[in-house]
């Protein structure tokens, strides 16, 4: 049974967002990458101005891109009373009802916009490929080496094929 909660959060006003469409889908592609259980990811939709910071400060690039993924180190939560972890006290809940932080994916509206354009594709299209980008990223995905791109870029389209319907019909 999959109890996977999207966080999703439009802070931009450039282009309409459908958060639950979006989020569906962010949860499919979750669970074909194995996500399972209580789990929680949050998929926030932002403006050039902050996803240019974030870019900067996380990545060391100029500009605003279209899509990042912040992974949440899978570190087994500490044993014991918090904060001294000195051992089990009264009414901490089970470890199997602990969420997993999967992490969060944050998308540029208007970088994605514009590369639907390059790529000649519907803006919901390149919304449909960052999600999954997005997902495949948090998953440890990469795409550095060309084979890790030709691998990641065939398992987008395995999960977009099987969960993604295009509005151009």
């Amino acid at each position: 049974m999959s109890l996977i909660d999207i966080y999703a959060a439009d802070e931009q006003t450039d282009r309409p967002i459908d958060l639950e469409r979006w989020s569906a889908l962010c949860r499919a592609a979750l669970v074909e990458e194995g996500v399972s259980g209580l789990a929680e990811v949050s998929l926030i939709f932002t403006t050039e101005t902050v996803m240019a910071e974030l870019n900067q400060q996380f990545m060391g690039k100029v500009g605003p891109t279209d899509v990042l993924s912040f992974p949440i180190d899978a570190e087994p939560e500490p044993r014991g009373r918090v904060p001294d972890a000195g051992g089990s006290g009264p009414g901490e809940p089970p470890l199997d009802e602990i969420p997993q932080l999967v992490g969060d994916i944050v998308i540029c509206p208007v970088v994605a916009a514009r590369n639907a354009l390059d790529h000649e594709c519907s803006f919901e299209d390149e919304l449909a490929l960052l999600i999954v980008h997005g997902v495949l990223h948090l998953r440890g995905w990469d795409h550095v080496e060309d084979e890790e791109a030709e691998r990641m870029e065939s398992r987008e389209r395995d999960i977009l094929g099987r969960h993604y319907t295009s509005v151009r019909g």
